[in-house]
């Protein structure tokens, strides 16, 4: 029995009866979140330099799902902090770059390395993001409240031992040969993720990578592109309501239905964003090409996508410092830039580009 003030110690491993699930409404939902996750997949190829969306798309993941723990930057402080190799005084804003390191060292762990999402990895992401290393809970007393009423709704399970064979069971069953659809699995593993609530802090940052690396380790995507916390934050009530309805009455139908919505949903707006992204991007290009035909070239203007907020030494790699400068001057007279001095930094900022990561 599930009681609020009480360590969850008798969370019930994965996965629930298959009744809970095998039900015509997520069959029929998992069909249509496959097929846009299916053209998401096939759509990101077509950036040339994928490094847009490695990191200027993958930013925004960081910054929105850091906001839904109230870890709260502005897009402004964060492209120009990470074009300041991630010099910052603002805490929140490291604590955001520290996400986006976290996510994309954990996608070279399953792409490069061929390392298994378990407790050992997931311990290495939530360092990188919150910068200390205290790992798996040790001690008594970790609760979630609701906000509002500061009432206790949930005690995740105690003890360490507990915690990591939950984790160790966890990760087996990622792995493990059976009949459940991979989009299904991903709502179970989130549940059962958030569930367990493994560290002191970050679990829900942690939780949202894991989404991301268990679709590109299933092979769904091949980039990690799909980003489910702006769907999360628009949809926050229902979400908590949703984990909280799973733990207390066995509510798997719903919840599931919430992650496929979320995954059809966020997999439509990720491929709407990067057919703007390139109308932007071409636009630019011609633009270059009509005004600064000298200049030009498909180079240069990938790499003004590339860093939303542009220093002079990005451009080194393709041209000498003072021809770097020039370039970009010019880029600034015909509109293409806007300069932004802070102190005795200078940037050219992508304001088209920066629209699109903002507002869609």
């Amino acid at each position: 029995m599930f009681e609020a003030k009480t360590p969850y110690n008798a969370l019930p491993p994965l996965p629930p009866p298959k009744e809970k699930f095998h039900t015509p409404e997520i069959w029929k939902k998992t069909i249509e979140a496959h097929r846009e996750l299916a053209e998401l997949k096939g759509m990101s190829p077509q950036l040339p330099n994928q490094a847009i969306l490695i990191q200027s798309i993958g930013l925004q993941e960081a910054r929105v799902s850091s906001e839904i723990e109230n870890i709260v930057t502005t897009n402004d402080e964060l492209y120009r902090s990470y074009a300041d190799r991630g010099m910052t005084s603002d805490p929140h804003t490291k604590e955001v770059l520290g996400y986006n390191e976290a996510l994309w060292y954990g996608y070279r762990a399953i792409k490069e390395e061929n390392r298994i999402l378990n407790l050992t990895l997931f311990e290495e992401l939530v360092q990188l993001m919150t910068q200390h290393s205290s790992g798996v809970r040790k001690l008594p007393g970790t609760v979630l409240k609701n906000p509002l009423e500061n009432k206790v709704v949930y005690t995740p399970p105690e003890g360490e031992s507990v915690i990591r064979d939950m984790m160790d069971h966890l990760s087996k069953f990622i792995y493990i040969e059976q009949d459940i659809d991979p989009l299904i699995i991903l709502a179970l593993l989130h549940y059962q993720f958030e569930a367990i609530h493994p560290f002191h802090d970050g679990n829900g940052r942690t939780g949202r990578i894991v989404n991301i690396l268990y679709l590109v380790e299933k092979e769904l995507l091949n980039l990690p592109i799909l980003y489910l916390s702006k769907y999360v934050i628009e949809n926050k009530a229902a979400y908590y309501e949703g984990l909280r309805n799973v733990t207390q009455k066995g509510e798997w139908e719903t919840w599931i239905l919430f992650i496929l919505n979320a995954v059809q949903a966020t997999a439509k707006l990720s491929r709407e964003k990067i057919r703007m992204i390139l109308n932007v991007r071409d636009r630019m290009a011609q633009q270059i090409q009509d005004e600064l035909p000298r200049i030009y070239s498909k180079d240069l203007v990938e790499l003004l996508f590339e860093h939303p907020y542009c220093k002079i030494r990005f451009l080194e790699h393709l041209v000498h410092r003072q021809t770097a400068s020039q370039y970009l001057q010019k880029l600034e007279k015909i509109g293409i830039l806007r300069q932004v001095k802070r102190g005795r930094e200078k940037y050219f900022v992508n304001d088209a580009f920066l629209e699109v990561l903002k507002n869609h």
